[in-house]
């Protein structure tokens, strides 16, 4: 399975089409086995999820996300986990064993992109 994170380096990003990159992790049996920086090529509408989708993505964690990229990941097959902060690895990890359960925090204005939590 692999599953993506929007980040600034590291670091869980408010906003998935503004992030600095995508953290994209491989798992096997409950545990990372692989890891790799994506950056992000540019946010334009509907074409985020589908590049991510068309890597392999299984799962995207992110702290908020629009309503339009939402409903083309699950239209995807792919889970989208929302409200997530802090560190990206550690939220993978806690997604893995259970832990991470999505906010639903959807984003409904980009000029207020910075606001979204």
């Amino acid at each position: 399975m692999k599953i993506a994170v929007s980040c600034n380096g590291n670091q869980i990003w408010a906003h998935f089409g503004h992030c600095e990159n995508f953290m994209i992790y491989d798992e096997e049996g409950g545990k990372i086995v692989g890891e790799e920086s994506v950056a992000n090529p540019g946010h334009r509408p509907g074409f985020l999820p589908n590049f991510l989708a068309d890597r392999g993505v299984n799962v995207m964690i992110s702290g908020g996300m629009g309503g339009g990229a939402v409903d083309i990941f699950n239209s995807r097959n792919v889970e989208v986990i929302l409200g997530a902060q802090g560190d990206a690895r550690e939220a993978v990890e806690a997604y893995l064993r259970g832990e991470l359960k999505s906010t639903g925090s959807i984003c409904h204005e980009h000029a207020h992109a910075d606001e979204c939590h």
